[in-house]
């Protein structure tokens, strides 16, 4: 086995760069991945812009697919050589956010007080899996099996996105009959969209001025589109709900124009949930909030992590009942990764998600 890899490294704000890195070490619980597929999230360009702080040095990305390679020797119930997938977020299982059923917010508590977003490990407080091998920690709270009828891309979007979207929707707590709409159908609000059909919206209204994003929208469940470009999303929303205001606003974008956007489709009661990732303070404007007085309630997101999360993931994409193929529209291999940041920060060529092989 080779002692060096290639790997994404974060560089300095603006910069993201091919590097060579040793092999990961692992430790009795962890286990080393050799990457088959992984991908550029939203979040990952934050880090490359500097609007969302690593260290210089750090090897990002937080979605892997791969296989076994090496076990730590206090890890059982897999193999080398098998295929998995972890999540995102690799929650420990055995912390006190875990044990309160908030893996995603695994962070250690200090005398200083509790990080949040704790749970959130790859590409964030260690190496992330944009390369040959990443070290995956608490192996068996996190590795889930593959099945042999799934390719690597059918469940690349398990890790986080599917997860995210879902969590979303399942945060807002959407029921049969529901109208919900989701702001901005980028990849995380296309997740979101399946989440609210399976969840049993019955009218979900897509805000996306992408026409190749708009007809995604559509075959994955969204019955109506509305273009912010042409018309305002709000007076649109209102006018298709009679007045009445949807049940649940899923934003998924993280500005100030689509959280306030959001807040102001509510019915009374009505439920925002916020998937964006925010680089700035936001502010809840009076009169949509209320007074503070509309019942209304405000709801965020860190995508739930842990192999059993995998599973049931991979158990809906086996099922045919979602089908996200279509989110991944270019391939490139790890030796084009400045060229894949490029295309998928600038939104370039009808980019949605990209796969990358080493």
């Amino acid at each position: 086995m080779p002692r060096f890899m290639k790997a994404a490294v974060f560089v300095k704000p603006g910069r993201i760069a091919l590097d060579e890195r040793p092999i990961p070490d692992i430790g009795p619980l962890d286990a080393l991945i050799r990457i088959t597929t992984t991908t550029i999230c939203g979040t990952d360009v934050h880090i490359m812009k500097g609007e969302y702080p690593v260290r210089p040095g750090l090897i990002v990305g937080h979605e892997p697919v791969g296989v076994i390679e090496k076990l730590g020797s206090a890890v059982q119930g897999y193999r080398e050589g098998q295929r998995v997938i972890a999540g995102a977020i690799t929650p420990s299982g055995h912390s006190h956010a875990c044990l309160a059923g908030d893996g995603a917010q695994d962070g250690a508590g200090t005398a200083h007080g509790w990080k949040p977003i704790g749970g959130w490990k790859f590409g964030n407080t260690i190496d992330g899996c944009q390369a040959e091998y990443v070290r995956v920690p608490d192996a068996m709270a996190n590795l889930a099996p593959v099945p042999d009828e799934l390719s690597d891309e059918e469940v690349l979007m398990c890790p986080d996105i599917m997860s995210t979207g879902f969590g979303g929707a399942e945060r807002g707590r959407i029921q049969i009959g529901d109208t919900v709409a989701v702001f901005a159908q980028g990849p995380i609000g296309l997740c979101a969209t399946v989440g609210a059909r399976l969840m049993g919206a019955t009218t979900i209204i897509g805000v996306e001025t992408v026409e190749a994003r708009a007809v995604v929208a559509q075959r994955l469940g969204a019955d109506h589109i509305v273009d912010f470009r042409k018309e305002d999303p709000v007076a649109a929303i209102m006018t298709l709900t009679q007045g009445r205001g949807v049940d649940v606003a899923i934003e998924a974008l993280g500005t100030q124009p689509t959280f306030e956007a959001a807040l102001r489709v509510l019915r009374p009661g009505g439920t925002l949930s916020s998937l964006g990732v925010y680089s700035k303070d936001l502010s809840i404007p009076l009169g949509a909030f209320a007074a503070g007085l509309g019942d209304h309630t405000i709801v965020s997101t860190l995508c739930p992590g842990g192999k059993e999360r995998m599973r049931r993931l991979m158990e809906v994409i086996a099922s045919g009942r979602a089908d996200l193929k279509a989110l991944v529209t270019h391939r490139f291999k790890l030796d084009q990764i400045e060229q894949a940041y490029e295309l998928f920060a600038n939104q370039r060529d009808g980019v949605l998600k990209v796969a990358i092989t080493p």
